[in-house]
């Protein structure tokens, strides 16, 4: 995005990759149709130590410049709800579609080739880079490297270093929209239930995500554990509403009267699976007919399934996680152009900075805004 936008202004531009093929990360996305951007991009939607830092690139380059050029390519595309937009085919359409815009501008895209260091004498002088295939020096240096997530595809702790290296501040990192793991009892029910999921309510730390909950061997998955990862920290506890829409204190009393010797069981499958309602139920030592059940018990139960709290054990790491939270401290780096204030020339784009989208296009939204802001001050 950087690089055809850059090259479209007249500057001669090498994108160096160490990957052996180009937008790795772009072709797995969305379940290989890329979840490119979203209609409703807000800077509510992103994590950042400074809240402000992401309005000014999401505002001067928006999803509907982005939407406007994949409409140009041709590209078809849909709304899978939630304003998350897809390709109708696949990721690979997006991928093409920057590879061309490159081509078309002049831009280079250089493969294999691994940056060995980065040396820059003076603030004045070019940044000079030596690589696996040779020399290299330039007046700008572009950093968008990414993050930690997902090492099988190449990620790695590159921009990292390279903003330490010039001394910028870097926050900590870990993985954000990721599964949790659980370990102790309550991993047999989740290993009973796995590929079950549901609508819940998930909340954290002040935060709440009303979408799907899957349950896996490991743990819990699905959309509404992913966003909440994000806003988790190890020991926290997590807070799941299994029936969001119902009041089932009220509506089991209600039952009492009407479907007395109607199993407990069958009468909570109505709303999660038959299974997912044996299993839990029996998980919290309740089961039998819903005339045996006291007031004390309704209640009890209702918090159970509208307050279940759970302590994960971990998350599943950068191995699944989507996105990685911490990065480059985006009071390092100007809002409007991505350049480091200590460092002229300097630049960082995309995951590498302090700036995590939720789920749903807003990461991709956060690339291509902040390649664009960044390519107009080249």
């Amino acid at each position: 995005m950087c690089a055809h936008t850059a090259a479209n202004r007249g500057k001669s531009v090498l994108v160096v990759d160490h990957a052996n093929k180009a937008g790795k990360k772009i072709l797995m996305s969305g379940g290989g149709r890329c979840n490119f951007t979203n209609y409703y991009i807000e800077p509510s939607r992103y994590l950042c130590h400074n809240p402000h830092f992401c309005k000014s690139a999401l505002s001067r380059y928006t999803q509907w410049d982005f939407i406007a050029l994949v409409e140009q390519h041709g590209i078809p595309y849909h709304d899978k709800g939630e304003g998350e937009l897809f390709c109708d085919n696949k990721s690979s359409d997006i991928l093409n579609m920057l590879l061309q815009e490159c081509e078309s501008a002049g831009a280079q895209v250089q493969l294999d080739t691994e940056v060995v260091a980065i040396e820059r004498e003076s603030t004045t002088s070019p940044y000079s880079l030596q690589t696996s295939k040779g020399h290299y020096s330039c007046d700008s240096l572009v950093i968008a490297s990414g993050g930690l997530s997902i090492p099988t595809l190449g990620a790695t702790g590159f921009g990292y270093k390279i903003a330490e290296q010039f001394g910028l501040n870097v926050y900590p990192t870990r993985a954000g929209l990721v599964p949790f793991m659980i370990t102790d009892q309550l991993k047999e029910v989740c290993t009973a239930l796995s590929g079950s999921s549901c609508r819940v309510e998930a909340t954290c730390n002040g935060k709440s995500f009303n979408t799907d909950m899957l349950f896996t061997h490991r743990g819990l998955s699905g959309p509404a554990i992913l966003q909440i990862s994000s806003y988790w920290n190890p020991g926290d506890a997590l807070e799941i509403n299994l029936l969001p829409e119902v009041d089932l204190a009220e509506s089991l009393r209600q039952a009492q009267h009407e479907k007395p010797k109607m199993l407990l069981k069958n009468y909570l499958g109505q709303w999660l699976t038959q299974k997912m309602a044996e299993k839990l139920l029996e998980f919290w030592g309740y089961s039998g007919q819903i005339s045996q059940l006291t007031g004390a018990d309704m209640d009890a139960i209702a918090e159970h399934f509208h307050r279940w709290q759970l302590i994960p054990s971990g998350t599943e790491g950068y191995r699944t996680a989507e996105v990685t939270l911490g990065g480059v401290d985006t009071d390092e780096v100007s809002s409007k152009t991505m350049e480091a204030k200590k460092q002229p020339g300097l630049y960082f784009i995309g995951e590498v900075l302090d700036v995590t989208g939720h789920l749903g296009g807003f990461n991709f939204q956060w690339a291509w805004s902040s390649g664009w802001a960044a390519a107009q001050a080249i």
